[in-house]
């Protein structure tokens, strides 16, 4: 009758061991069910990690002061090592005179019957069970190691099924990162950083303290890190540039191998403080970077390690998709333009140049000189329109990002609040393609300080502007119709400095009541 109802107990355990999926209320359902069916006061399930130490211990028949007064839980070592060196069920009658047995904390409760038999998860050793005086009897006897050791093999199973039901979610939360990822990096008309979309998502599938991608710079000597995702901010990191060499992150990216590590702050030298915990960094991108997932507790398995890596390798290659998608639109949008433009001076200035040529003959036959004043107009208006086709014509060919043309109509159009007025604006021949970049930040700065001093000095109704490209030369003219008797401030004299800088020079005519004229002229080499 003893042995039926221990059976059925043993089989009430193994089903109610299956009845949660979640792996820690199963763990804890093994430790309740052992200390029952063995009649132990204690009872504790500790799991092994990678390098065979104790990295969780599940107790049972401790209330939480008695944990609280023990402190740290046990790492494995002593008589509980016993089972993690040699995986066999182990029994003793007084565990305090084992020859291992290493004693107890203070404030541990006195313990002396033991049995401890090991859970198997497949082929390897999940951890074992723990338990320690037997109710109703000096030590435990042979029918409860059996029993044990049975449980032992049911829990084993509970377990995996526990892990791969965590598994499974855990993959179903990365399929569905990488998934949204991809579809919003796909929206090329969406305004958000796609790295930024791409930590954040990583954050949130590993359940991570903070995530960051690092990408290489041009030189390949430096990583830069392109975006971060944190729970608490790491001011200062995003933007800033790390050192390569001797650096984990340089093993993962040379190799091509998903690396973890211990401390995260020891991977590479950080600009700011990170904080001291384990990390994954994963390739992103064939020899392009780095996606570092950094989380708090034990080590992660292996196959959640390698979804990290997957999902890295996907989001990389939905970005270089996207990029590519761009380009194309880039090319297509440029091919048009070109198209454009060639139309433009094929055909449209070629025939308001035929248009000038024939109203001049005209003018030439014209009897009444307020007609030949007319058509002469009409010419120079012609002429007019053929300078402003044409640099239509120069701007349709420059970049389609922001050119110095763009820039310095934007100095213009803000200039217009400040003056009361809309300035005349030329600009003539290729100054997108023929000025070098390194002149831009001189022009700026020179046509700024010219509008200013109109602005704050001149009292103009009127302001003509020109910058031209002509000759090998770059020029840039500005004239108003203000009061004059203007004198080289100190703005005048550091543009003039730029000038002689690049070999040129500035000339400044400004007679009393007729005016002020600003001519800064560089040659382009």
């Amino acid at each position: 009758m003893n042995s039926r109802e221990r059976l059925r107990s043993l089989l009430d355990a193994v089903v109610g061991m299956g009845t949660d999926l979640d792996l820690h209320a199963t763990l804890e359902r093994i430790v309740v069910s052992a200390c029952h069916l063995a009649d132990a006061k204690y009872g504790a399930l500790g799991v092994i990690g990678g390098d065979r130490q104790l990295i969780e211990f599940i107790t049972h028949g401790m209330d939480p002061k008695t944990h609280k007064a023990i402190g740290n839980p046990p790492t494995g070592k002593g008589v509980l090592g016993l089972l993690i060196g040699d995986p066999r069920p182990v029994r003793l009658p007084d565990i305090t005179r084992h020859p291992q047995s290493a004693g107890f904390p203070p404030g541990h409760p006195p313990m002396h019957s033991f049995l401890g038999v090991p859970i198997r998860v497949r082929d390897h050793i999940f951890g074992n069970l723990y338990l320690s005086e037997k109710q109703g009897a000096p030590e435990f006897s042979d029918d409860d190691e059996e029993i044990m050791v049975a449980l032992a093999a049911a829990a084993g199973a509970a377990i995996e099924n526990a892990r791969l039901y965590a598994l499974a979610g855990r993959r179903q939360r990365w399929l569905q990162a990488t998934a949204e990822v991809a579809a919003t990096i796909a929206d090329v008309h969406d305004a958000q950083d796609p790295l930024a979309i791409v930590v954040r998502k990583a954050r949130e599938a590993a359940d991570a303290v903070f995530t960051t991608v690092v990408l290489l710079d041009d030189d390949g000597d430096g990583l830069t890190v392109a975006a971060c995702d944190s729970i608490e901010p790491l001011d200062g990191l995003v933007g800033e540039t790390i050192p390569l060499e001797g650096s984990a992150i340089e093993a993962a990216i040379t190799r091509g191998e998903q690396l973890e590590v211990e401390h995260v702050g020891k991977a590479a030298t950080w600009p700011v403080t990170v904080p001291e915990l384990r990390a994954s960094i994963s390739p992103f991108g064939h020899s392009r970077g780095a996606l570092i997932v950094a989380y708090a507790g034990e080590p992660r398995e292996t196959e959640e390690l390698r979804l990290v890596g997957l999902f890295a390798s996907q989001a990389a290659l939905a970005l270089d998709r996207a990029q590519a998608h761009l380009d194309r639109e880039q090319l297509l949008l440029l091919s048009d333009r070109e198209r454009i433009a060639r139309d433009l001076h094929d055909v449209v200035i070629q025939r308001l140049f035929a248009t000038g040529l024939q109203l001049q003959t005209v003018a030439a036959l014209a009897t009444k000189p307020e007609v030949a004043n007319r058509i002469h107009q009409s010419v120079d208006d012609l002429d007019a329109t053929i300078r402003d086709i044409r640099g239509a014509i120069f701007e349709l060919r420059a970049p389609t990002a922001t050119s110095l043309r763009a820039e310095i109509r934007g100095l213009a159009e803000r200039a217009s609040a400040g003056l009361g007025f809309r300035p005349a604006l030329r600009l003539d021949g290729p100054v997108d393609s023929a000025v070098p970049v390194e002149l831009h930040g001189d022009i700026l700065a020179v046509v700024n300080e010219a509008l200013s001093n109109v602005i704050r000095h001149a009292q103009a109704t009127e302001l003509e502007m020109a910058v031209a490209v002509q000759s090998g030369r770059l020029t840039v003219t500005v004239y108003d119709n203000g009061r004059g008797g203007a004198k080289e401030s100190s703005g005048l004299a550091n543009a003039r400095e730029r000038a002689r800088q690049h070999g040129g020079d500035l000339d400044l005519t400004s007679p009393p009541d007729e005016g002020t004229r600003v001519v800064w002229s560089v040659p382009l080499a």
